[in-house]
């Protein structure tokens, strides 16, 4: 997603930094190929906004990591985390910036990495800095709209469509799972096809997506088990789904990969 993003602004005339130390030479190649320009940490705090586009597990040890440097800059830039996280946690991080007096965007992406020929993803912004960070990147190629509401309504909505979404991808795998354990995988594959034909192809579509993915929607669904957390069985769904995706993303989740691959092949 991030290389995405970054590859958009670039062709949109944006000059992108990155820092690469530490990182593999893998995705070192994936942001030269971005249009990025690579630099020490300390010279993105020349940026005039940063975009945090990372797994949620990461965002907020990140923040914490850049705040003081970010903060010891002439012109403190614009923090905007575009992390699948709670509100919670994205208060957290807004109050940690805060006390370093940088200025706090909330942001939620939602659909896939821009491509061509593909106008999304859709990033909202919340908290009284979002119409700045809409104003800065206007015309630059990014779909980006305001939420009304304090720091966290973008984060709300984010959790509250991924939950929908993602938690629907780990519902129909476990179930496609159990179906194949059963001996019920062409049974199932057909009703499915017959009766709901809509949601057949939607799972064709999203599941393949999603095990390359799997270590990094554990933890969105952490963030979203505690933005339900007033809810316990709410809570405990995702906190499951959580568990589902982090087994499927171990080498030993290998087997149950191969079994969605084989209950989704075209017959």
């Amino acid at each position: 997603m991030g290389a995405g993003i970054a590859a958009r602004l670039s062709a949109h005339g944006v000059r992108v930094l990155t820092c690469v130390e530490g990182r593999s030479p893998a995705s070192a190649a994936r942001a030269a190929a971005a249009g990025m320009e690579a630099v020490p940490e300390a010279a993105l705090a020349e940026a005039d906004a940063f975009l945090s586009i990372l797994p949620p597990d990461q965002a907020s040890a990140t923040a914490e990591r850049l705040a003081p440097l970010f903060a010891a800059a002439r012109v403190p830039l614009l923090y905007v985390d575009c992390n699948a996280i709670s509100p919670e946690t994205m208060q957290r991080i807004a109050t940690l910036l805060g006390a370093q007096g940088l200025r706090v965007a909330d942001a939620g992406i939602i659909g896939g990495p821009p491509r061509e020929g593909y106008a999304g993803p859709v990033i909202y912004a919340s908290g009284p800095e979002a119409p700045g960070l809409v104003t800065l990147l206007a015309d630059r190629g990014l779909d980006l709209r305001v939420v009304e509401g304090p720091i966290g309504a973008a984060s709300a909505l984010k959790m509250s469509y991924a939950g929908i979404t993602k938690g629907l991808v780990a519902i129909g795998s476990a179930m496609m799972l159990a179906a194949t354990r059963a001996g019920a995988a062409d049974a199932l594959r057909a009703e499915l096809a017959a009766s709901q034909p809509a949601l057949s192809a939607w799972f064709a579509r999203m599941v393949p997506s999603m095990y390359a993915k799997a270590y990094r929607w554990s933890g969105e669904m952490e963030e979203i088990a505690d933005f339900t957390r007033e809810d316990d069985s709410a809570s405990a769904i995702y906190r499951a789904a959580a568990t589902f995706y982090a087994r499927l993303a171990d080498p030993s989740g290998d087997a149950e990969i191969t079994a969605l691959r084989n209950f989704l092949a075209p017959r």
